[in-house]
């Protein structure tokens, strides 16, 4: 159950927590031991991209590779980025994609080292950190005109038990309803819907629209689904 942080750097533990765990991430991803996602957001994020029509998508955080491989199947042309060398050796292992071993950072200071013109980006559960305005604003430089930005997240609704304070800041994922094999707890940074919104639209992108999937048997959020229109230059 995530808790409040009190790492005084926690970006740094969100690496840290990446390398220790990427081989028990990728164990579980792959074996579909994480509910949520066999119950509904791996089916939503592959519907939002297929829907839009692009052809040639960018994966930011891919992780070990699954949305790649996954759209890859579907005839799409897909480049995925990471910053953790232990999952981009995972993905490109796996195949599907052209995988490229970047952080976050290197990435916004030239988005061009992976291509351009993309018709979609997305951003699957891959921004965890509290400063995501210039990631975000090189996912736009990265699209054609009208391309879309596809970003799917932990819903804030879903999580309210006790000490539940509905306002952006730190928190700790434990792992612990995934197994031991997770070593690391990991910070992430909670936003508000409106917070994620005012993100989006700060980078450069039409909010087009908003989507939720939902536990099918207790109706309880699971994701938030944003999809934004790369606005025409000024």
């Amino acid at each position: 159950m995530p808790t409040e942080s009190g790492s005084h750097d926690p970006e740094r533990l969100i690496r840290i927590s990446w390398h220790d765990n990427a081989a028990a991430w990728t164990d579980a991803v792959r074996q579909r031991r994480i509910e949520s996602r066999v119950l509904a957001t791996d089916q939503a994020v592959l519907l939002a991209v297929r829907e839009c029509g692009a052809g040639h998508v960018l994966d930011i955080g891919c992780g070990e590779g699954w949305l790649c491989r996954s759209l890859a199947e579907s005839g799409i042309g897909v480049v995925g980025l990471d910053g953790t060398p232990e999952l981009i050796a995972r993905a490109q292992a796996a195949a599907g994609a052209d995988y490229h071993l970047l952080t976050y950072e290197e990435f916004a200071a030239d988005p061009a080292r992976v291509g351009k013109d993309f018709g979609a980006a997305v951003c699957n559960f891959s921004l965890l950190g509290r400063d995501i305005a210039l990631v975000l604003m090189a996912a736009a430089s990265s699209l054609r005109p009208g391309g879309v930005l596809i970003l799917q997240t932990v819903h804030p609704f879903g999580d309210t038990g006790p000490g539940f304070r509905y306002e952006d800041g730190w928190r700790t994922e434990d792992f612990s309803a995934l197994g031991s094999e997770f070593r690391t707890p990991m910070p992430w940074y909670f936003r508000t819907v409106g917070s994620w919104i005012a993100e989006v639209i700060a980078a450069g992108f039409e909010l087009r629209e908003c989507r939720e999937s939902l536990h099918p048997e207790t109706g309880r959020p699971l994701s938030l689904l944003l999809i934004g229109r790369k606005c025409p230059a000024p």
